[in-house]
């Protein structure tokens, strides 16, 4: 154990830092990243626009699936447990693609909802 262990975490942290910044706003929205995504600002609005009951709990249980892969990422780097690391890692996707692949869900039901969210889609 030491100090380098902290290296993959801090590129994690930059990574998740500058990734928003990388990249420009998309041509079409027409496609399943961008719905993903317009997803999440559906759903970061909730409370001002509530979403269909069906939608409600499900986003949380899967955030929670990556937080908790998170923490098996931070000791299996720290410890250096390989397996650990890896079944981290694969919550944590698991988790981000599922909730994202809700999120298009959830964007897709709304639009037809909410005529600010329809015109979202280009």
């Amino acid at each position: 154990m030491g100090w380098y262990c902290l290296i993959p975490i801090a590129l994690a942290v930059f990574w998740i830092w500058i990734n928003p910044r990388l990249f420009s706003a998309p041509e079409s929205t027409k496609n399943w990243a961008s719905r993903a995504v317009l997803g999440e600002r559906v759903w970061m609005r909730r409370k001002e626009i509530p979403v269909p009951k069906h939608h409600q709990n499900f986003p949380n249980i899967l955030s929670s699936v990556a937080v908790v892969g998170s923490v098996l990422v931070v000791f299996g780097v720290y410890h250096l447990h390989l397996w650990i690391t890896i079944l981290g890692s694969v919550l944590i996707y698991a988790g981000k693609l599922w909730f994202l692949d809700r999120m298009v869900w959830l964007y897709m039901d709304m639009k037809k909802l909410n005529e600010e969210y329809e015109s979202w889609n280009y």
